[in-house]
């Protein structure tokens, strides 16, 4: 089977997502209080979806690291979750998300979280595929492509493996 070649590239506009929940009762523990396992899925899907955007491939998630969990998110609070490209190499990419809490009745709004995740895209076999370079086209951006790139580094040290 002949290997389909990524797209030139993509800036991270092209794929960055906002997603956006309200806190609802069966969402919370005892406390009225935002359960952290449904955070860290709704984060796992805001993170697939810039994924997907940018590779337009099937993509798994391969880690997530970094989450923190900063501020409660209180029962009929919303959610807003954005994520945005911060790595592409061959197959990989690395996600930013940042999540802030949103009272609805007064507008304010607090960062709450931050988590790093990595996706592989994948053909239907399970197999990695190429993605498209990622155009970097801010400061920031360069810069957190280069944090990126460096704890992807030290995660494969980590794991014995020494390709980049």
């Amino acid at each position: 089977m002949e290997k389909q070649m990524p797209e030139e590239g993509k800036t991270v506009a092209e794929s960055a997502t906002e997603m956006v929940q309200i806190v609802l009762p069966n969402d919370t523990n005892m406390l009225g209080n935002l359960l952290g396992g449904t955070l860290m899925h709704w984060i796992d899907i805001v993170g697939a979806i810039a994924a997907n955007r940018h590779s337009r491939k099937p993509i798994v998630t391969a880690a997530m690291e970094g989450l923190e969990f900063l501020v409660p998110v209180k029962l009929g609070f919303l959610v807003i979750l954005k994520a945005r490209m911060n790595y592409a190499g061959k197959s990989s990419m690395e996600v930013g998300v940042e999540v802030y809490s949103e009272n609805g009745l007064t507008g304010e709004r607090v960062h709450t979280s931050s988590a790093i995740l990595t996706y592989v895209a994948i053909d239907f076999n399970g197999k990695p595929v190429p993605v498209p370079k990622l155009v970097l086209t801010t400061d920031e951006e360069r810069r957190r492509s280069q944090e990126a790139l460096e704890r992807k580094q030290r995660r494969l040290e980590r794991l014995g493996r020494d390709r980049a």
